[in-house]
């Protein structure tokens, strides 16, 4: 029933931002990115509760889309740092207002009570 509930939330957010040509994964992501930049594969992948291979196939996807750059770290060379691009950063300018708009949606759809008791379920998992 969650499972079936997140991908149906997930799916509005991914409409919305597909015209960016992202999803609601890669607008986390960024946004992580964004937070802690520059940021290493190994620090971005334990921030995003992933395993450090699956943080770098997606952070690749998002460096092909050119929205993120990786260069070697300052302190350690053998380790990738990730960086936002100019072009990244006015993805996230623009993913912002309709992600807040998405929220904003949904949680007219669901009305209060329904929010008050999902925010609770997310406390106690």
């Amino acid at each position: 029933m969650l499972r079936s509930a997140t991908r149906k939330i997930g799916s509005v957010y991914d409409r919305a931002l597909a015209p960016l040509g992202i999803n609601i994964a890669q607008y986390s992501l960024l946004r992580s990115v964004e937070r802690l930049q520059p940021v290493s594969l190994t620090e971005l992948a334990r921030t995003a509760e992933l395993d450090r291979s699956t943080i770098g196939r997606n952070v690749r996807v998002l460096e092909r889309l050119g929205l993120v750059a990786l260069e070697r770290g300052e302190d350690d060379h053998r380790e990738a740092a990730v960086n936002l691009t100019a072009r990244g950063a006015e993805t996230l300018d623009v993913a912002g207002p309709l992600w807040e708009d998405c929220q904003r949606s949904i949680e007219t759809q669901l009305g209060p009570v329904r929010v008050t008791a999902l925010q609770e379920i997310l406390r106690v998992i």
